[in-house]
């Protein structure tokens, strides 16, 4: 909204009416879930029955037993952790060397590899889950039929989830640090090399630093979207489940309120990780 031009007062309040139906919208589901994750009753639904931890720390006792005492929420909680970190890690790591490569190199067939980068993003999750799972297991059934070697790398396990996540998270990570080296001045780093500085020094000393602010930001959201995702990940899993997959499993047997309880744990380490990313940046710009 452009505060210069004028605007009637009626306009004024249709305008913050639907600024606050939007966020109601937003916000009210997951205020519900958040909600029922301390209800004392057996589903997460009314009515009320009063308040209770029992979903977080109930040990099994009289039929109930909360999430920090739940060996396959717990042990899913860690797979998802780790697939993530991994998936971080990679991402973070080819979105430099391709930001790098498509911003400052100039080469035959660029735009066409750029656009074949792109291509994770607009197939959907699933499909690309399916041909992820197809293509490696039909290599790694080749490899064994061939030359007797098992290619256990290429079947449905944790290095699966993590190699068909990086193929369309690593490209994420790419559009965000090449945003911030497009406004990189090649001048600072022309001057370290007049001062003496080999290019890896230059760009370990000069450029690194200043992509650190989208590197923090790549790794983030690199992280947050690979702890939920569930399209590509249920096509990849093998006998070590993620916390996505194992919700899933779970509410197929039906839901309870330790899902609720689940889904409140992450919404609050979702935001402490937004937080801390966002309090990171105003300390660098300050």
């Amino acid at each position: 909204m452009i505060r210069s031009v004028p605007r009637s007062r009626g306009f004024d309040g249709l305008y913050l009416a639907y600024m606050v139906a939007f966020f109601l919208y937003l916000a009210l589901p997951l205020a519900v879930t958040a909600v029922f994750a301390f209800n004392d009753a057996p589903f997460p639904s009314l009515p009320w029955e009063g308040f209770t931890l029992d979903w977080y720390l109930a040990n099994g006792e009289h039929g109930r037993t909360g999430l920090f005492h739940d060996d396959t929420l717990l042990s899913a909680l860690w797979t998802s952790t780790r697939v993530a970190f991994w998936v971080t890690v990679v991402s973070v790591a080819l979105g430099c060397a391709n930001a790098v490569l498509f911003e400052r190199l100039e080469f035959r067939g660029k735009e066409f590899l750029y656009l074949l980068m792109l291509l994770p993003l607009v197939i959907p999750g699933v499909i690309l889950g399916v041909s992820i799972l197809v293509f490696y297991s039909g290599l790694a059934n080749e490899a064994s039929r061939l030359w007797g070697i098992e290619l256990d790398l290429f079947r449905p396990g944790l290095p699966l989830v993590v190699m068909g996540q990086v193929a369309f998270i690593g490209t994420l990570a790419t559009l965000v640090i090449a945003a911030r080296l497009r406004k990189f001045d090649r001048q600072l780093e022309e001057a370290a090399l007049n001062l003496g500085a080999t290019p890896v020094v230059a760009w370990f000393t000069v450029t690194l630093p200043w992509l650190m602010p989208s590197i923090f930001g790549a790794a983030a959201m690199a992280f947050l979207m690979s702890f939920e995702n569930f399209n590509t990940t249920v096509m990849l899993t093998g006998s070590d489940t993620p916390l996505t997959v194992a919700l899933f499993n779970r509410l197929r047997e039906g839901s309870t309120p330790v899902l609720n309880a689940v889904a409140l744990l992450l919404m609050l380490a979702s935001a402490l990780l937004a937080f801390a990313v966002l309090g990171r940046g105003r300390a660098r710009n300050g």
